[in-house]
């Protein structure tokens, strides 16, 4: 099997999981990209069970695993038919470090998890394999919360100009080529308190507004043309507010079922990864989330 570019998609076999693995399926059924279902045993409880119970005990967990697995992708195969080769490949070691060495084995163009599981996928909090393994790779990590009944139709990708936007947009067209994408920006009035406090009349104020709103209009542009975005091809969202309320407002305005997000803001202050931004949306939101972790030196 050609593994050049291929999607990854690491499971625990938990049905949030399995949502994720369908999505993986569908997401390379419409790119032509290979797919990888991995799973991995993490190694301490395998130690545990080896310590206390013997090998014949390990290597039941582990064909067990492997026939789920298999089930899994034999029901995707059955999803996607011919055109989506599947592989399965069962691990047992540190998590994160057999993720990553499977996916720079394969060069993967696109890790897939559960932003929801039963195990080590569970939660999008500090510490979490999740977390931990979106601060580490370089890949883009796109985050399941839905059952994948069709292609993603409409994409929300925020930008806030920096480094990393036009390889967010890159990746929004990578996962979701045929959807409608709105580019997304969320503006505030440089020191607005500050000004207010110090007597800024009211008709200035909102020259400054208008100027702000302006501005953030023309670089929206500007960076569509640099992304290569045809006229016709995408549509603004620029809006006045907080960045975390109004993506989960214009995620349900707009009825998106995916929204993009970067890894890094213009500073480690910022950061939109693992940030208030990301965990609002989560928590928030009902959209699948993919982060670009790629970002311009």
């Amino acid at each position: 099997m050609n593994h050049a570019a291929s999607i990854l998609a690491a499971t625990d076999l938990s049905a949030p999981a399995r949502h994720a693995a369908g999505r993986a399926a569908r997401v390379a059924h419409e790119a032509g990209r290979a797919l990888t279902l991995m799973h991995v045993l993490p190694a301490d409880p395998i130690d545990s069970l080896r310590r206390w119970l013997g090998d014949a005990a390990v290597a039941d967990v582990e064909r067990q695993s492997l026939r789920q697995l298999n089930m899994l992708a034999a029901g995707l195969r059955q999803q996607e038919g011919p055109h989506v080769p599947v592989e399965v490949l069962c691990a047992s070691g540190n998590v994160l470090d057999e993720i990553g060495r499977a996916a720079d084995a394969r060069d993967s163009a696109l890790l897939v998890l559960g932003a929801r599981g039963e195990g080590f996928l569970r939660h999008l909090v500090p510490g979490t394999t999740s977390e931990r393994l979106l601060r580490r790779t370089t890949r883009p990590v796109l985050l399941v919360r839905q059952a994948a009944h069709a292609n993603y139709q409409s994409v929300l990708c925020a930008v806030d100009f920096s480094p990393w936007s036009i390889h967010a947009v890159a990746a929004a067209r990578a996962t979701a080529p045929r959807a409608r994408l709105l580019l997304f920006h969320a503006w505030q009035v440089p020191f607005e308190e500050k000004l207010r406090f110090a007597g800024v009349d009211a008709g200035t104020f909102a020259q400054y507004r208008c100027h702000t709103r302006a501005e953030a209009a023309r670089q929206l542009q500007t960076l569509a043309e640099s992304a290569g975005l045809q006229p016709g091809g995408w549509a603004p969202c620029v809006v006045e507010g907080d960045p975390s309320q109004c993506l989960v407002e214009q995620e349900q305005r707009h009825d998106c079922d995916l929204v993009v997000l970067g890894k890094h803001g213009r500073s480690a202050a910022e950061d939109l990864l693992l940030g208030s931004v990301t965990r609002h949306v989560l928590a928030e939101g009902s959209a699948d989330v993919l982060v670009s972790t790629r970002h311009a030196a």
